[in-house]
């Protein structure tokens, strides 16, 4: 048994105009299924969509704190020029230069409309074939025991881990990286950002849910109530919900 990542999950004030913002900077559309926004390749709706991860903007009261989120997603450029294109372009549509004590890099930081952090980067040649997004970028404490974490919960290949930096992708090597990033702060307010978790047809979501706290997950209550799916946390507190299989 194991579940695929499926979707980022990030909470909004506004749904749609984040929806918007990030369909706009993807290149990809924003469909509206019901309460949420979802963004994902034109053409229409697919979900699951079998290679990217889409984006579902989800509709929350509260405005997001100063704290830095924990996850965030990084951008593909194939040029300079189309990184500079891209950033200029993501300016227009709302986005805001952050500064999380990047110091002198190569990659840009930016902010979208609500204050989530993104990464537009420079080019590389590991990034050719992931689509408009790169990377879910996750911070940590400890990434070899992330990767062992995520490699069980998740049917992702495991393709490098180090002290500093570990890195998964899907069994397909397609798609978007995960990479879990050592870094000295720890968490302390929910994220805005997640990862959405889906059992494969014919799984039971259950079973799924019972494994993944054998593995060291922890039941999160959001104040979610009855719903569908269930809220964990991996052994960092890192927030992520299993979802039921339609």
């Amino acid at each position: 048994m194991a579940l695929r990542p499926v979707m980022v999950n990030v909470k909004a004030l506004d749904p749609p105009a984040v929806g918007r913002f990030w369909a706009q900077a993807l290149g990809w559309s924003a469909y509206n299924p019901g309460a949420t926004t979802y963004v994902g390749p034109a053409g229409g709706l697919v979900w699951p969509d079998p290679v990217v991860l889409g984006i579902d903007v989800v509709p929350v009261p509260e405005p997001r704190t100063a704290t830095k989120n924990r996850v965030h997603l990084d951008l593909a450029t194939t040029s300079a020029a189309h990184r500079a294109e891209l950033v200029a372009r993501v300016k227009a549509l709302g986005a805001t230069p952050a500064d999380v004590g990047q110091g002198d890099v190569p990659w840009t930081v930016l902010a979208d409309p609500e204050g989530n952090e993104f990464c537009v980067l420079e080019p590389r040649e590991a990034h050719r074939d992931t689509g408009p997004v790169a990377a879910v970028v996750v911070d940590c404490a400890d990434p070899r025991a992330m990767a062992r974490f995520w490699g069980e919960a998740t049917d992702w290949t495991v393709h490098e881990v180090t002290g500093e930096h570990a890195v998964l992708r899907s069994a397909q090597d397609a798609g978007p990286y995960l990479e879990f990033l050592r870094t000295p702060d720890v968490k302390t307010v929910p994220d805005r950002v997640h990862l959405d978790l889906l059992p494969y047809p014919g799984d039971d979501k259950a079973a799924e849910v019972t494994r993944l706290r054998a593995l060291g997950a922890t039941d999160l209550d959001l104040g979610q109530g009855d719903v569908p799916w269930t809220c964990l946390t991996d052994p960092e507190g890192h927030e992520f919900c299993v979802l039921a299989p339609s």
